[in-house]
């Protein structure tokens, strides 16, 4: 029995060498004897040349390029968080130190008043007892590119309740608002601001 397996062994070992032989020598053969057979035959021309040379200057990262120039590298702002947080950035446009001071200051800072529509709205995309439902929205809001802020009241025998607000708008902006909510799959309400 013993003698047996070791045929069966012995055969397949056999087998093997000759079939990876077999294999070698195929692909010797192919590969030395017609080795046109595997070259793409568009490939074997080669490219026309273009009449005018183009040198492209290599790019180089925008750390080297700003130590370069001598100026910092800029940080990126995000406005995602601002939006979200409803933190503005108030604090920063109102300490503009290059602002002229004296009687030239007035001249400058004193704009024409814009014409504008004296009736403003607010646009109400919700209103919750859950503050985390109200939040969602504005998150979904924020998202779609709507700035929102969530105000909290208290109403009367109803309890606390948490409005997702957009605005102040006039009457167009508030169209224009409500159109491109409702193309986002959230409805609103327009109310008069008070």
């Amino acid at each position: 029995m013993s003698g047996d397996k070791g045929k069966v062994v012995a055969g397949v070992f056999i087998g093997m060498v000759l079939g990876i032989a077999a294999a070698g020598g195929v692909a010797w053969y192919v590969l030395e004897k017609k080795p046109t057979a595997f070259i793409n035959k568009d490939q074997a021309k080669p490219a026309p040349q273009a009449a005018v040379p183009v040198s492209i200057p290599p790019l180089e990262p925008a750390s080297a390029t700003a130590a370069a120039s001598g100026v910092g590298e800029a940080k990126q702002h995000f406005e995602f968080y601002k939006v979200l947080t409803d933190k503005s950035d108030t604090a920063r446009k109102t300490t503009n130190t290059s602002a002229p001071k004296g009687p030239v200051a007035a001249k400058v800072q004193a704009a024409p008043p814009v014409a504008t529509s004296k009736e403003m709205y607010y646009l109400q995309a919700g209103s919750f007892q859950n503050a985390g439902d109200a939040e969602k929205l504005k998150a979904r809001l924020a998202i779609s590119g709507f700035e929102a802020s969530v105000q909290t009241v208290a109403i009367p025998d109803k309890g606390e309740w948490h409005r997702v607000r957009l605005g102040p708008f006039n009457s167009s902006e508030a169209g224009k608002t409500i159109a491109a909510l409702k193309q986002n799959g959230i409805a609103a309400t327009q109310l008069h601001a008070q």
